[in-house]
């Protein structure tokens, strides 16, 4: 069961939490290339509707990343006792 838990630990979330987000992220990104696909076939749709997503979601993530370098983590409090 570690490998469920390692990864969602390593970044400060219960396996809950690292799902709900990550399938957050997963739907958005679904948005944003259907929006792209929309915007192949008629290029005066969606126009900047695929980058603007895109956009949001890594400035979204490198937030993330950086709270959850900046506390330690139950995972890697127990690999050190």
């Amino acid at each position: 069961m570690n490998c469920f838990v390692e990864h969602p630990n390593a970044v400060g979330e219960t396996y809950t939490q690292h799902m709900g987000m990550a399938a957050w992220f997963g739907v958005r990104l679904i948005v944003a290339g259907l929006a792209c696909l929309v915007h192949a076939v008629f290029p005066f749709l969606c126009v900047t509707t695929g980058s603007a997503h895109v956009r949001t979601l890594y400035a979204q993530m490198t937030r993330r990343q950086a709270v959850a370098q900046s506390r330690p983590t139950e995972f890697a409090n127990s690999q050190a006792h």
